[in-house]
This record gives C-alpha cells, structure tokens and sequence, in this order.
C-alpha cells in the first residue's frame, strides 16, 4: 500500500509525468488520456453514491470503484513491466460480475421499447453522466490499444460498465418509483 507524505512533487511542471514504471511521458500522451478519463469516471460514480442510490446500487458502484483503481493501474503501466511489479490489473472475472449484475437488475425492469433520455431522480441522471464519461474511456483506451498493448480486458470492462451504468439508471429509476424518461421523436 502507498504511503503518501505529501501530495505536490514539482516533477510535472515540465508538462510531463511519470507512468508506474518510472518512464516520463508528456501529460497529453494518449495513455495519460486513458487513465485520466477513468478517475474522472471514478469521480462521477463517486457523485452518485453520494447522492443517495438505492441501496443494492450502492454496493455494487463501491465494488466499481475499487476496480476503477484496478483498471487505472492496469493502464498506468506499460504491458512490458506488469512482470515485474505486482500491479492490480481488471481480468475477465470483473468483466463477468458486470454481466451478470445487469442480468440481475435487468429482471425488475421492464423491456425497453424507445430510447431512454438521462434524467428521472437525480442518482439516474448522474449515472448517466458516468456512462457518458464511461464511454470517452473506452474510446480512449479503444485508440491506445491501436498504437500500444494494453490490457487484456481494459476494453471489455469498459464497454460492459458502461451498459451496467445504463442499466443502474433505470434501475435507480425504478426502485424510486420513477420512470424513464423516454425520447420522443416526434417533438
């Protein structure tokens, strides 16, 4: 576990930063982007929680956003070092939990029949926010795969969290008794 004694270094003033493996690369490096993304989306589930989520939600986002931390260092460093440092990285079983979360939600819900527009109680439309911002991460991490490894299930995770926080909307939506606002094409 980390210690941290002070929060500043001054090492970034360059407009660089260190990856876990000790490399320097610029704070705009794609990599960066990717892992940047994440923490703004750990942030946002952070918002939400705190908002007041029913209950079963609230426990899964906690296990969320402890594998946030995971997929954040699964990206902070480099395929070619994960040998030598003992790094928390995302594997297929979190990919999974996250299927069958939303399996298990998706039974109190009723099937969708129109697109679903982000709003209803505060907690939903703030996880849609997340799964917008879940979205961007997985964009981000979709181009860093092109040009460099990175994990195995970086992606997949993502791209499953992000349903999962549609998913959690309606059902958030749905415990409070609310329902989801839908799109109207015809307005």
């Amino acid at each position: 576990m980390p210690r941290i004694t002070r929060v500043y270094t001054r090492t970034g003033d360059d407009g660089t930063t260190s990856l876990g493996g000790g490399q320097r690369v610029p704070k705009e490096a794609l990599r960066i982007e990717a892992y940047g993304t994440v923490d703004e989306l750990n942030s946002c589930v952070g918002v939400a929680i705190a908002l007041g989520l029913d209950a079963r939600l609230n426990e899964a986002l906690a296990t969320v956003q402890n594998e946030l931390f995971h997929l954040g260092s699964d990206l902070c460093i480099l395929e070619e070092d994960k040998a030598k440092f003992a790094v928390p990285k995302i594997e297929e079983r979190h990919v999974v939990a996250l299927e069958e979360l939303m399996d298990s939600l998706s039974e109190s819900l009723a099937p969708l029949e129109n697109f679903v527009l982000p709003g209803g109680t505060a907690g939903a439309a703030q996880l849609h926010v997340a799964r917008c911002v879940c979205r961007r991460a997985e964009r981000h991490a979709t181009a860093l795969s092109r040009i460099e490894p990175v994990g195995s299930f970086v992606v997949k995770y993502l791209n499953r969290l992000s349903d999962a926080l549609f998913v959690m909307a309606r059902y958030e939506n749905f415990a409070k008794g609310k329902t989801d606002v839908l799109w109207n094409s015809r307005a």
